[in-house]
């Protein structure tokens, strides 16, 4: 815990409340809930979450930089995509989990160069505080096209056009599984004695069963002779794409992620699963540090996103690295209209795109999965490309 600042009061009595929250839940629960719960609440919970408390989570000044916030090239040359995608469906754009409201402005800002506004821009955020962040980052950045955007509070009944979802998935709610000699076990939170009566936060496991235990055999995970293999099952994920499969009538729902396809996901040598909790731009291991203070995270299974969605009726319109998708939707074209190439400015914005696209940065790592429906024509981020990314 040296490694970090410690918060300030009133951020530490945030937690404690939220702390008290789950507290309830583990003993309402004979002692014992799914970490998917304890993610839930300490991400979520109104008022005392990561998400819907008022923290600064975006940016320098917060826990951590999304693509948006290095420059706004990525968002021009994501609405190439969207671009088409309108064209072929209808001019309606929905952004799930739109952060501060840049990737909005900057959408709207180049579709509207493009000459293919939307007549609607919806973003569904359940964070109060977020909203206020977005509404006054339109407000600031692209005023006079603001009047497009509404606020949803949830999945529309019936929806055509183009659902943008950056950094989405990574933060659903996972089961986090303990494969075994002795068997498959689910691992959940509880509570230890701490002296003077007082409880902390402890790892506990019981055996898998239901859904969790039939997802996770499905896997056919490693089994150590020695010792255990840990990792996640994103249900959550696969449901919430699920149900946008029975919304979505005409259109596509583009995924930005981390992850990997199952056959990378599951290797043997990945035994400590990939959950990560980001404080104040440093990564560390423990989701019981501070809760509410710090993001958690998972990377995300693109093979088991995928099969949900085809599943439940989409098309895989295409699946590649984000190096790869922004490439092929023009994103070194932008940057050639920053300028002379020894400004500053252009200087700056090719350093963003370095680190978007380079394989060490976040071009191999984050990729991008396009689900679609009624859709005939090929994707443009989709198109080229020297590898072949299978799922």
């Amino acid at each position: 815990m040296s490694l970090f600042s410690q918060p300030s009061v009133d951020a530490l009595d945030q937690s404690v409340r939220l702390l008290e929250l789950v507290a309830a839940d583990i003993d309402a629960g004979d002692g014992w809930i799914p970490f998917s719960r304890y993610m839930e609440r300490v991400l979520y919970a109104p008022g005392l979450g990561y998400y819907s408390g008022g923290a600064r989570k975006f940016g320098p000044g917060g826990d951590f930089i999304t693509a948006p916030e290095l420059t706004p090239l990525f968002g021009q040359a994501l609405a190439a995509q969207i671009e088409q995608l309108m064209r072929a469906s209808a001019p309606q754009v929905i952004e799930v989990g739109a952060g501060t409201g840049l990737l909005a402005a900057d959408l709207l800002l180049e579709l509207e160069a493009r000459d293919c506004l939307p007549t609607h821009y919806g973003i569904l955020e359940l964070s109060g505080e977020l909203r206020a962040r977005q509404f006054d980052t339109l407000a600031q950045k692209a005023a006079h096209l603001a009047p497009r955007v509404r606020w949803l509070d949830e999945l529309p009944q019936r929806f055509s056009g183009v659902v943008v979802a950056n950094e989405v998935l990574d933060v659903m709610p996972v089961h986090l599984l303990a494969s075994r000699a002795d068997g498959l076990f689910e691992r959940g939170v509880s509570l230890a004695p701490d002296g003077d009566g007082a409880r902390r936060l402890c790892w506990a496991d019981v055996p898998a069963t239901g859904a969790v235990r039939d997802a996770a055999q499905a896997l056919d995970l490693p089994v150590p002779r020695e010792g255990e293999y840990v990792t996640e099952l994103n249900l959550a994920g696969a449901a919430w794409v699920s149900a946008w499969a029975e919304r979505i009538e005409t259109g596509a729902l583009l995924l930005i992620d981390y992850g990997y396809p199952r056959a990378e996901y599951y290797l043997p040598s990945r035994s400590s699963g990939t959950l990560l909790c980001y404080y104040r731009h440093r990564a560390h291991g423990d989701p019981f540090l501070w809760p509410g203070l710090n993001d958690i995270t998972a990377f995300v299974d693109f093979s088991a996103v995928a099969e949900a969605a085809f599943a439940a009726g989409f098309d895989v319109g295409g699946y590649t690295t984000q190096a790869q998708f922004l490439f092929n939707c023009g994103v070194l074209e932008c940057l050639a209209r920053r300028g002379p190439p020894e400004k500053a400015d252009y200087i700056r914005a090719a350093r963003a795109v370095q680190r978007l696209t380079a394989p060490q940065e976040m071009g191999e790592l984050f990729k991008v999965l396009a689900l679609s429906r009624g859709i005939d024509q090929p994707l443009l981020g989709f198109m080229r490309g020297d590898r072949v990314h299978t799922l």
